[in-house]
């Protein structure tokens, strides 16, 4: 018997293959999440979505949502994380996750696919381009240079339907994470403009202030949880009862104010000035943080924000209040911290942090994270009895007295004379702590994207929290 050439035997080992793939079952759909107990759910890796914050800590909009829904059902959570955004659609057609939780649009492109939940955010898409350049005022500005979009995002429905009236735009699709990164090669100047939600490019000016918003595109859309065509009824409605309820107590509110109530407080110098000293300036003090972080166990770089606002990182600096140093502490806090000199610098900073440590102590044990320490922040600059009176008004105004989100809008109300009867401690200038503590929050946000924690920790996302990159 003569045997195959190597050419045949090659031709028909991958004949075989193909028939043997023809054979093999396709992808099983996922099982019913209240019989297994798991909920399997797609995102992706951003600011806005699902991410690791300063801890290490598992976080995002996307990721908050999904684990009180979770909890709200009795069941566990696997998160997959889409290793490039055109990997969700197939994941949901293939019926491979419950449903996704990865900011998506609700656009007549995603309904022929899907169904949405109940919305949640409203959004624009923007053109953004770097603000050190002439800013585009049309689409005809940006024929002719070199334009990305995420690939599988509506971005490209949008700009085909453009492109009607200006045929020569030209763009790029890439296939990614998201607009982040896009944006963040903007940054760089390795792209002219870049397409992509407006909450995508706030939170990216924060990072890079050389990147800003020319012009919007279209009509505002809002954001949604995706659910399979045909799935299962059931857990579409209970995320809709989900939703209900979250939005009547304020809870949706909440979480939002937490991702995005303070993104917008810095302009483009404020950012370009913070960035450059926390290279020039901050590596003096960078001992003398971790040593306080040791001392109080808070974070160094949320220490280091709050002296940046304070003092700019000037250990000489004097307020016209009487305040002085690195931390600008009040003689009383310097006298309670045990403080020879308040313009030695390690002094300062260690009992800064002291004191805050203390004033989280304080608050109410059953205040979680991250408000506890919201509060904390605030009554660093406004003392705790201000705090204190603005928790008192928050409750007569049948708001959470727990809630930064909440406690914001009332301590301004501690220099309205209207108020002064009802305040224990006084006139405050309750404003103040409002603007000092939403501009902390954006400082701590730049110095975890850019400097490392001291002991990173080694944290688990809990028994009822699975991640993985992979789909079944």
């Amino acid at each position: 018997m003569r045997l195959l050439s190597a050419a045949k035997q090659s031709s028909a080992i991958a004949l075989l293959a193909l028939a043997l793939n023809a054979c093999s079952p396709p992808p099983q759909p996922i099982t019913n999440a209240l019989e297994s107990g798991e909920l399997v759910v797609i995102t992706y890796n951003s600011a806005t979505t699902f991410y690791q914050d300063a801890d290490g800590k598992y976080a995002g909009l996307e990721y908050d949502l999904v684990r009180l829904f979770a909890n709200e059902l009795g069941v566990k959570v696997k998160f997959i994380v889409a290793q490039k955004f055109n990997q969700i659609l197939p994941a949901l057609q293939k019926h491979q996750v419950h449903f996704a939780a990865a900011g998506l649009n609700v656009t007549a492109n995603w309904l022929k696919h899907v169904q949405f939940g109940v919305p949640y955010q409203t959004v624009k898409q923007q053109v953004a381009y770097q603000s050190d350049k002439r800013r585009p005022t049309s689409m005809s500005d940006l024929v002719g240079k070199r334009i990305e979009v995420v690939a599988g995002s509506d971005a490209i429905a949008l700009l085909k339907h453009v492109k009607k009236n200006t045929p020569g735009l030209v763009w790029t699709e890439v296939a990614t994470h998201g607009s982040f990164d896009l944006l963040e090669r903007l940054a760089d100047d390795k792209v002219d403009f870049v397409v992509a939600d407006s909450h995508v490019v706030d939170i990216t000016n924060n990072f890079f202030p050389n990147v800003a918003a020319a012009f919007d595109i279209g009509n505002p859309h809002q954001i949604a949880w995706a659910f399979p065509e045909n799935g299962d009824p059931t857990l579409s409605l209970r995320a809709k009862e989900f939703f209900a309820k979250i939005i009547r107590d304020g809870t949706l509110k909440r979480i939002l104010d937490r991702y995005y109530g303070h993104i917008r407080r810095l302009d483009q110098t404020d950012v370009t000035n913070f960035l450059e000293k926390s290279q020039l300036v901050l590596p003096r003090y960078k001992r003398f943080f971790y040593e306080a972080q040791d001392i109080s166990d808070i974070d160094w770089r949320l220490l280091a924000a709050i002296s940046f606002h304070e003092s700019h990182w000037d250990p000489l600096a004097t307020s016209y209040t009487g305040v002085r140093g690195i931390m600008m502490l009040t003689s009383d806090t310097a006298d309670r911290m045990n403080v020879t000199d308040r313009l030695d610098p390690k002094q300062s900073i260690i009992a800064g942090a002291k004191y805050l440590a203390l004033l989280k102590e304080t608050i109410p044990a059953r205040i979680p994270e991250p408000d506890r320490t919201w509060l904390a922040v605030a009554a660093y600059n406004v003392g705790y009895g201000h705090l204190e009176d603005a928790r008192v008004l928050a409750q007569r105004q049948r708001l959470n007295p727990d809630s930064w989100t909440d406690i914001k809008k009332t301590l301004p109300l501690l220099s309205k004379s209207s108020q002064l009867t009802a305040l224990k401690h006084g006139f405050a200038r309750g404003g103040e702590p409002v603007i000092m503590t939403e501009d902390i929050r954006t400082y701590f946000d730049i110095l975890a994207k850019f400097e490392k924690p001291y002991r990173p920790a080694l944290v688990s996302p809990g028994p009822d929290i699975t991640v993985t990159r992979k789909l079944p």
